[in-house]
């Protein structure tokens, strides 16, 4: 992300969320910018105790963060009813006041992120969160500003039309986990639920040691893992290998692999190769 944009992150488990915000907030501190946090899900020592605990934010200083003010959570309440009703300007002159003061404070800039499941909770004047929105949009359309807003939506709860034109108002576009690994011929992102990694390109010998270091970073995380294979243009023998040999883990314990969307030609590679059937791996065709 740069300043200037306005993003949205659609997520629709807390797994992913996390690991995208923990990123957010630990590059944010990383390059000297104050970090606003609105949180709807819990009060800031919670939203402090599971940044703490997410991989991505392990080299930030969390708490130093918070204590001198260079992080800040506040809770959706007290961000948005400071008057008793919410008001797309007086949050809109809010969120101006803290890049004010962020400024002030010698900051490089502002980084401000937001649960927006508040608006859902029938608070007088949610009914016009769409138009806040558009007035957040506005402002970072109108003029060059040193802010980045990310917006978090649970896509579980909004419904489809809503959902389809909040997103449609970030005109900067949608976030999503970083990719673990991506050289062009083989893009590998990481799976949530269940724990693995999407592949995406192709996998043979230029590619299939990523792939081989990318499951070993993977360690000892989970007795199943998933890779989805929906997006693999070509997989050769030796990649295939890779793959299957994921079944036992870094230290030698054995654990379930489920490749899933495997397509047709990767699946009658297995067959060929006398793979097919083998304990402890589970194949869904394409």
């Amino acid at each position: 992300m740069k300043f200037g944009d306005h993003l949205c992150l659609p997520y629709d488990n807390d797994l992913v969320r996390r690991s995208v915000l923990a990123s957010f907030v630990a590059d944010g501190l990383t390059a000297g910018e104050k970090i606003v946090y609105v949180s709807d899900g819990g009060e800031p020592d919670a939203v402090l105790d599971w940044l703490r605990a997410e991989p991505g934010a392990a080299s930030a200083d969390l708490d130093g963060a918070a204590a001198d003010g260079r992080l800040v959570i506040v809770p959706a309440a007290s961000a948005y009813l400071s008057t008793g009703r919410f008001d797309p300007d007086e949050v809109v002159a809010m969120f101006g006041n803290h890049l004010e003061m962020a400024m002030l404070q010698q900051h490089a800039g502002l980084r401000l992120t937001c649960e927006k499941t508040f608006s859902l909770r029938g608070w007088p004047g949610s009914e016009r969160f769409a138009e806040f929105e558009e007035k957040i949009e506005a402002v970072f359309r109108s003029a060059p500003v040193n802010a980045m807003a990310l917006c978090q939506y649970d896509t579980r709860w909004f419904g489809r039309r809503s959902l389809e034109h909040l997103l449609g108002v970030h005109e900067s576009g949608n976030v999503r986990a970083d990719d673990v690994y991506d050289d062009g011929v083989l893009r590998i992102s990481p799976l949530f639920l269940p724990p693995g990694l999407s592949l995406h390109g192709t996998v043979e010998e230029s590619t299939f040691q990523a792939l081989a270091a990318a499951l070993e970073r993977l360690g000892e995380r989970t007795d199943l893992l998933c890779l989805d294979l929906a997006d693999v243009d070509f997989c050769d023998m030796a990649g295939l290998r890779v793959m299957l040999d994921a079944r036992t883990s870094p230290r030698g314990r054995e654990r379930q692999l489920m490749l899933r969307e495997v397509p047709e030609p990767i699946v009658e590679l297995i067959h060929a190769a006398g793979w097919g059937g083998m304990p402890g791996i589970h194949v869904e065709e394409a």
